[in-house]
C-alpha cells in the first residue's frame, strides 16, 4: 500500500493509532502462550509498515513542496 492523497494519510494516521492501543491492550493482557507473542508480532509488524508508509508519504509530499 502506497500513501497517495492528504485523505489516505489521515486514514492511516487513524489505523495507526487503533493499532497501537490494540497493541497495549494485548501486550498488557499478554500470557506466555505462542498466540499472544505471535499476535503482538504481527500488530507490531503492520504498526512499523504503516509508519513508514507514513513518513514516505511525508518525505515525498516535503520534497515537492
Amino acid at each position: 500500500m502506497n500513501i497517495v492523497s492528504e485523505c489516505e494519510l489521515k486514514v492511516a494516521r487513524e489505523k495507526l493509532a487503533k493499532l497501537r492501543t490494540r497493541h497495549e491492550e494485548v501486550r498488557r493482557e499478554a500470557t506466555e502462550k505462542p498466540l499472544d507473542k505471535l499476535t503482538l508480532q504481527s500488530l507490531m509488524r503492520t504498526i512499523n509498515q504503516l509508519e513508514e508508509e507514513i513518513v514516505v508519504y511525508e518525505s515525498r509530499v516535503g520534497a515537492s513542496s
